[in-house]
């Protein structure tokens, strides 16, 4: 699933991508991927002939913004691709659900084998009743906070480090990836309890997340064999070569050179190394 780095990656290309221009034409194959919508006609006729004037990010979720104060969100689910077509005649690919065509010229279409993500649109000004948006915790990219600030946060808890890292309601956007590269960075094991974090553990926590991501995000993302994240392009990612730990099982830590074990915990593989992450 593309986490907060894949989709500011994406963000960052739809802004140069699709403001200032118009809607043509929009096809859309079948319901599932609109289906906040009652049909299909619904959904084209609230983007037929409107410009994009705006893209912004709520977490995992992007926002473009509409002339006339409508907006369009887009969450890319578990597969969801979106991918910036030249011309119409470019080769559809397998699972293209939505396609917007544009008066300029070319199309920005949205793939997804799983079916999972979904396009709607939505007045801004109701934004504020989209339920997953509104629970979405602090944006580790967006909003600027002191180190203080962030332990007074994470230290309120009591809970393992990991799912807290991964609780859309308290950071938005970090995912299974990110959260074992975090706490790899930080020196800290993943079942951690984050009530029992000193200053300079907190320090180094929040230090690791903010310098991680915004790596992730200079290095377009992370790409990983199945590829199902790749920029608005269709290129992949180079994050990947720089993970530490995720998917490194058996290898040496590169801090202590101890393996990297691997641990099932809720139905997902967590990747830590037990000599030096304490």
């Amino acid at each position: 699933m593309p986490e907060l780095p894949e989709v500011e990656v994406v963000r960052r290309d739809l802004e140069r991508e699709l403001i200032g221009k118009r809607v043509k034409g929009v096809e859309v194959d079948g319901m599932r991927t609109v289906r906040r919508h009652h049909n299909r006609k619904q959904f084209i006729s609230r983007l037929e002939g409107k410009k994009f004037i705006g893209v912004e990010r709520r977490g995992k979720y992007i926002l473009c913004r509409l002339e006339g104060g409508d907006v369009l969100v887009i969450h890319l689910g578990m597969s969801g691709q979106l991918l910036r077509a030249k011309t119409a005649r470019d080769t559809k690919l397998k699972h293209t659900h939505v396609i917007i065509t544009f008066t300029q010229g070319g199309q920005l279409r949205f793939i997804d084998p799983r079916t999972f993500g979904e396009m709607f649109v939505t007045e801004a000004d109701e934004l504020n009743k989209v339920s997953e948006l509104n629970h979405l915790g602090l944006d580790p990219l967006e909003n600027a906070m002191s180190w203080e600030h962030f332990g007074s946060l994470i230290t309120q808890k009591h809970t393992k480090l990991k799912p807290l890292l991964m609780d859309q309601k308290f950071l938005a956007g970090i995912g299974n990836i990110y959260s074992d590269e975090i706490l790899w960075g930080a020196g800290l094991r993943w079942d951690r309890m984050s009530d029992t974090l000193s200053a300079q553990e907190v320090r180094r926590l929040y230090r690791a997340m903010v310098e991680i991501l915004q790596d992730a995000v200079k290095y377009r993302g992370s790409s990983l064999a199945d590829q199902q994240y790749v920029d608005l392009h269709g290129k992949p990612g180079e994050y990947q070569h720089h993970h530490k730990v995720y998917a490194h099982d058996g290898d040496s830590c590169r801090r202590c050179r101890h393996p990297i074990v691997r641990e099932r915990y809720g139905g997902r593989s967590t990747y830590y190394c037990g000599a030096c992450q304490v």
